[in-house]
């Protein structure tokens, strides 16, 4: 029962960070007991790092999807672009669940302690 701080992010997601106090349970120098309770949780304003790049991608995406409309609105001349395009919106489709599954995998492995 060590005691760490907390940084809580705006997406609700958390990380361990600085090392706070030992316990009174372990009585090696330099050791820690292995059990980690919350001291101070600091509050940030930025989301964690899987949510950041999944708003990356997301952004790319509709980025992506309003350049494929806008050649097909301006008449299809540009085919193996429009391909191309249409590949790397599937693709960011892909990673964009990727990591959402990876959030998903994280977070119910924190709650399943």
């Amino acid at each position: 029962m060590c005691f760490y701080n907390q940084k809580r992010f705006s997406c609700g997601d958390w990380s361990w960070t600085s090392f706070a106090h030992r316990c009174n349970y372990e009585y090696r120098t330099g050791e820690t007991c292995g059990m980690r309770l919350v001291n101070v949780t600091e509050f940030e304003t930025t989301q964690c790092r899987l949510c950041e790049k999944i708003d990356t991608k997301l952004r790319r995406r509709s980025a992506e999807t309003e350049r494929l409309s806008r050649w097909r609105r301006e008449g299809g001349t540009l085919v193996a672009s429009m391909e191309r395009s249409h590949k790397l919106i599937t693709e960011l489709d892909k990673e964009i669940r990727q990591l959402q599954w990876e959030r998903e995998e994280r977070r119910n492995a924190l709650n399943s302690r």
